[in-house]
């Protein structure tokens, strides 16, 4: 699996958030904010990132949070009547993976990742891991995995 190393900036953001246990509930939450994203003009050329917040290994599944975002421009002004929040994305090094995105690839390279991670001399940071979304699944079938790392 082919990886880069990258810095990411920080992003300003508009997220929904879904609490519960992840999986398919989580497609419905990212479906949700394209269609706001739609309504406002947004999704052309836009940034999405899906974001599980907990690691549900040492998370109840009921308490697990996942956001779906949407990278804001700086003079973008979200509506008071929005049931959308707003927030930041932090910046730092990501070890970055191109994964086609289907269930059983990305599934497949989270398996795949942590000895990586390792072998190539990092460890995990304490940020989420991003799963990072750039044009339309149709024109552009990839997504790529973004883990948060420093260096041993």
């Amino acid at each position: 699996m082919k990886c880069k190393v990258e810095t990411i900036p920080p992003y300003r953001i508009a997220y929904m958030r879904r609490v519960g246990p992840y999986g398919p509930a989580n497609v419905e939450v990212m479906e949700e904010l394209k269609k706001w994203a739609k309504e406002k003009q947004l999704l052309e050329s836009a940034i999405l990132f899906a974001v599980p917040q907990d690691n549900p290994q040492t998370t109840a599944p009921e308490s697990c949070r996942f956001d779906a975002c949407i990278v804001l421009s700086a003079n973008y002004q979200l509506d008071d009547a929005d049931s959308i929040c707003e927030g930041e994305l932090a910046g730092g090094n990501y070890l970055v993976f191109e994964v086609k995105h289907t269930a059983e690839d990305i599934q497949r390279a989270y398996a795949e990742i942590f000895p990586a991670l390792h072998s190539k001399g990092y460890t995990l940071d304490s940020k989420p891991i991003l799963e990072k979304y750039t044009g339309d699944i149709t024109t552009n079938p990839y997504c790529e995995i973004c883990v948060p790392v420093t260096t041993l």
